[in-house]
Protein backbone atom coordinates (compact mmCIF):
# COMPACT_ATOMS: atom_id res chain seq x y z
CA UNK A 1 0.00 0.00 0.00
CA UNK A 2 1.51 3.37 -0.85
CA UNK A 3 1.77 5.71 2.19
CA UNK A 4 0.27 8.77 2.73
CA UNK A 5 3.11 11.53 2.13
CA UNK A 6 2.80 14.28 4.74
CA UNK A 7 4.41 17.46 5.17
CA UNK A 8 4.78 18.93 9.24
CA UNK A 9 5.07 22.39 9.78
CA UNK A 10 5.09 24.10 13.54
CA UNK A 11 7.52 25.80 14.67
CA UNK A 12 7.86 24.18 18.20
CA UNK A 13 10.40 21.68 17.56
CA UNK A 14 9.63 19.39 20.27
CA UNK A 15 5.70 19.37 19.16
CA UNK A 16 6.90 18.76 15.77
CA UNK A 17 9.40 16.51 16.44
CA UNK A 18 6.53 14.07 18.87
CA UNK A 19 3.94 14.79 16.33
CA UNK A 20 5.81 12.76 13.94
CA UNK A 21 7.06 10.34 15.79
CA UNK A 22 3.44 9.87 17.01
CA UNK A 23 2.07 9.56 13.35
CA UNK A 24 5.10 7.46 12.08
CA UNK A 25 3.60 4.82 14.30
CA UNK A 26 0.43 4.75 12.10
CA UNK A 27 1.48 2.32 9.22
CA UNK A 28 -0.27 4.40 6.54
CA UNK A 29 1.73 7.48 6.53
CA UNK A 30 5.67 8.70 6.02
CA UNK A 31 6.92 12.39 6.91
CA UNK A 32 8.33 13.37 3.59
CA UNK A 33 10.02 16.90 5.13
CA UNK A 34 9.07 19.58 8.12
CA UNK A 35 9.36 22.98 8.38
CA UNK A 36 9.30 25.88 11.38
CA UNK A 37 7.98 27.78 9.02
CA UNK A 38 6.13 28.88 5.77
CA UNK A 39 9.28 29.88 3.99
CA UNK A 40 11.07 26.86 5.06
CA UNK A 41 7.66 24.86 4.12
CA UNK A 42 8.11 26.60 1.02
CA UNK A 43 11.50 24.67 -0.07
CA UNK A 44 10.75 21.60 0.41
CA UNK A 45 9.29 21.35 -2.77
CA UNK A 46 12.65 20.51 -3.29
CA UNK A 47 11.88 17.25 -1.83
CA UNK A 48 8.85 16.38 -3.87
CA UNK A 49 5.06 17.16 -3.46
CA UNK A 50 3.00 15.90 0.10
CA UNK A 51 0.02 14.64 0.01
CA UNK A 52 -0.90 16.62 3.10
CA UNK A 53 0.38 19.44 4.40
CA UNK A 54 0.02 19.64 8.89
CA UNK A 55 0.25 23.28 9.51
CA UNK A 56 0.01 25.24 12.55
CA UNK A 57 -1.17 29.06 12.40
CA UNK A 58 1.02 31.17 15.28
CA UNK A 59 4.11 30.56 12.86
CA UNK A 60 6.81 33.35 12.84
CA UNK A 61 7.00 35.68 10.15
CA UNK A 62 3.59 34.85 7.94
CA UNK A 63 0.97 33.14 9.87
CA UNK A 64 -0.28 29.71 8.79
CA UNK A 65 -3.75 30.84 7.76
CA UNK A 66 -2.10 33.84 5.51
CA UNK A 67 0.40 31.33 4.22
CA UNK A 68 -2.15 28.72 2.79
CA UNK A 69 -2.31 30.23 -0.64
CA UNK A 70 1.04 30.31 -1.42
CA UNK A 71 1.80 26.53 -0.09
CA UNK A 72 -1.26 25.50 -2.28
CA UNK A 73 0.67 26.90 -5.07
CA UNK A 74 3.76 25.73 -4.63
CA UNK A 75 2.27 21.87 -4.29
CA UNK A 76 -1.08 21.50 -6.37
CA UNK A 77 -3.38 19.19 -5.16
CA UNK A 78 -1.63 19.01 -1.77
CA UNK A 79 -4.75 18.85 0.99
CA UNK A 80 -4.08 21.67 4.39
CA UNK A 81 -5.52 20.81 7.66
CA UNK A 82 -4.49 23.30 10.24
CA UNK A 83 -3.52 22.04 13.85
CA UNK A 84 -3.45 24.43 16.05
CA UNK A 85 -4.43 25.86 19.45
CA UNK A 86 -6.30 29.07 17.88
CA UNK A 87 -10.10 28.64 18.56
CA UNK A 88 -10.90 32.05 17.02
CA UNK A 89 -13.20 31.93 14.57
CA UNK A 90 -11.53 34.68 12.76
CA UNK A 91 -8.05 32.23 12.17
CA UNK A 92 -10.77 29.01 11.56
CA UNK A 93 -12.85 31.44 8.66
CA UNK A 94 -9.95 32.52 7.50
CA UNK A 95 -8.57 29.20 7.16
CA UNK A 96 -11.34 27.70 5.03
CA UNK A 97 -11.74 30.62 2.90
CA UNK A 98 -8.16 30.50 1.74
CA UNK A 99 -8.53 26.73 0.82
CA UNK A 100 -7.39 24.66 3.98
CA UNK A 101 -9.25 21.36 3.84
CA UNK A 102 -9.30 20.66 7.64
CA UNK A 103 -9.31 22.59 10.60
CA UNK A 104 -8.13 20.72 13.83
CA UNK A 105 -7.39 21.57 17.38
CA UNK A 106 -4.54 20.04 18.98
CA UNK A 107 -6.56 19.26 21.88
CA UNK A 108 -7.64 16.18 19.07
CA UNK A 109 -7.39 12.63 19.95
CA UNK A 110 -4.57 10.74 18.35
CA UNK A 111 -6.44 8.53 16.79
CA UNK A 112 -8.83 10.58 15.06
CA UNK A 113 -6.67 13.06 14.24
CA UNK A 114 -4.85 10.26 12.01
CA UNK A 115 -8.52 9.26 10.65
CA UNK A 116 -9.42 13.14 10.09
CA UNK A 117 -6.11 13.27 7.61
CA UNK A 118 -7.71 9.80 5.35
CA UNK A 119 -10.43 11.52 5.62
CA UNK A 120 -9.42 14.62 4.23
CA UNK A 121 -7.86 13.06 1.37
CA UNK A 122 -10.87 10.50 0.42
CA UNK A 123 -12.92 13.87 -0.31
CA UNK A 124 -14.18 15.21 3.39
CA UNK A 125 -13.62 18.11 4.97
CA UNK A 126 -12.89 18.03 8.91
CA UNK A 127 -13.55 20.80 11.40
CA UNK A 128 -12.76 20.09 15.68
CA UNK A 129 -16.40 19.58 16.97
CA UNK A 130 -15.65 21.82 19.60
CA UNK A 131 -15.45 24.72 15.96
CA UNK A 132 -18.54 23.49 14.40
CA UNK A 133 -20.92 25.80 16.73
CA UNK A 134 -18.72 28.82 15.66
CA UNK A 135 -18.32 28.23 12.17
CA UNK A 136 -22.25 28.20 11.96
CA UNK A 137 -22.11 31.58 13.75
CA UNK A 138 -19.62 33.04 11.61
CA UNK A 139 -21.58 31.88 8.56
CA UNK A 140 -25.17 32.54 9.93
CA UNK A 141 -23.88 36.58 11.60
CA UNK A 142 -20.99 36.91 8.87
CA UNK A 143 -19.35 38.28 12.01
CA UNK A 144 -16.72 37.08 14.06
CA UNK A 145 -17.26 36.97 17.93
CA UNK A 146 -15.12 37.99 20.46
CA UNK A 147 -13.11 34.69 21.31
CA UNK A 148 -12.35 33.65 24.94
CA UNK A 149 -9.73 30.94 23.52
CA UNK A 150 -6.76 32.97 25.35
CA UNK A 151 -7.99 31.52 27.89
CA UNK A 152 -7.85 27.85 26.72
CA UNK A 153 -4.16 27.53 25.14
CA UNK A 154 -3.04 24.44 26.17
CA UNK A 155 0.15 24.98 27.78
CA UNK A 156 3.76 24.55 25.74
CA UNK A 157 5.32 21.62 25.78
CA UNK A 158 8.53 23.22 25.42
CA UNK A 159 7.54 24.44 29.43
CA UNK A 160 7.65 20.74 30.45
CA UNK A 161 10.55 19.73 32.87
CA UNK A 162 12.51 16.43 31.65
CA UNK A 163 12.06 15.34 35.36
CA UNK A 164 8.00 15.28 34.65
CA UNK A 165 8.02 11.52 34.05
CA UNK A 166 9.36 10.90 37.75
CA UNK A 167 5.74 12.38 39.19
CA UNK A 168 4.38 8.95 37.45
CA UNK A 169 3.38 6.55 39.12
CA UNK A 170 4.84 3.10 37.44
CA UNK A 171 0.80 2.30 36.58
CA UNK A 172 0.56 5.79 34.91
CA UNK A 173 4.25 5.77 33.38
CA UNK A 174 2.46 2.14 31.41
CA UNK A 175 -0.70 4.07 30.52
CA UNK A 176 1.27 6.98 29.05
CA UNK A 177 3.08 4.64 26.33
CA UNK A 178 -0.44 3.06 25.65
CA UNK A 179 -1.29 6.39 25.12
CA UNK A 180 1.75 7.10 22.73
CA UNK A 181 0.75 4.07 20.93
CA UNK A 182 -2.67 5.67 19.66
CA UNK A 183 -4.31 2.97 21.84
CA UNK A 184 -7.57 3.58 23.07
CA UNK A 185 -9.04 3.39 26.79
CA UNK A 186 -10.79 0.00 26.36
CA UNK A 187 -7.42 -1.65 24.67
CA UNK A 188 -5.28 -0.02 27.42
CA UNK A 189 -7.87 -1.32 30.04
CA UNK A 190 -7.82 -4.80 28.05
CA UNK A 191 -3.68 -4.74 27.90
CA UNK A 192 -3.42 -3.84 31.31
CA UNK A 193 -6.18 -5.59 32.65
CA UNK A 194 -7.96 -3.10 34.46
CA UNK A 195 -11.26 -1.06 34.58
CA UNK A 196 -12.27 1.39 31.45
CA UNK A 197 -13.13 3.73 34.21
CA UNK A 198 -9.77 2.96 36.12
CA UNK A 199 -7.94 3.91 32.90
CA UNK A 200 -9.86 7.57 32.82
CA UNK A 201 -8.90 8.19 35.52
CA UNK A 202 -5.16 7.51 35.15
CA UNK A 203 -5.38 9.52 32.05
CA UNK A 204 -6.89 12.40 34.29
CA UNK A 205 -4.08 11.85 37.16
CA UNK A 206 -1.24 12.34 33.90
CA UNK A 207 -2.52 15.45 32.43
CA UNK A 208 -2.50 16.78 35.96
CA UNK A 209 0.52 15.81 36.98
CA UNK A 210 2.31 17.05 33.35
CA UNK A 211 0.26 20.32 33.26
CA UNK A 212 -0.74 18.66 29.94
CA UNK A 213 -4.70 19.81 28.57
CA UNK A 214 -5.14 16.89 26.04
CA UNK A 215 -4.65 13.20 25.66
CA UNK A 216 -2.86 13.88 22.18
CA UNK A 217 -0.34 16.57 24.06
CA UNK A 218 0.03 13.34 26.60
CA UNK A 219 1.09 11.20 23.50
CA UNK A 220 3.35 13.84 21.91
CA UNK A 221 5.00 14.06 25.16
CA UNK A 222 5.80 10.68 25.30
CA UNK A 223 6.75 10.11 21.72
CA UNK A 224 9.40 12.28 22.44
CA UNK A 225 10.94 10.91 25.52
CA UNK A 226 11.92 8.28 23.07
CA UNK A 227 13.74 10.60 20.44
Amino acid sequence: MKLIQLLVVDDHTLFRRGLIALLLQDGRFNIMAQAGDVGEALRCVAYGAPDLILLDNHLPGVRGVDGIGALKAAFPGAQIVMLTVSEDEKDLAAALQAGADGYLLKTVESEDLCDSIVKVLAGESVVSPEMMTKLVTVFRANKPRTSTAATLTPVPLEAQEAQGIALLSAREREVLMLIARGESNKVIARNLDIAETTVKIHVQHILRKLQLTSRVQAAVYAASLEQ
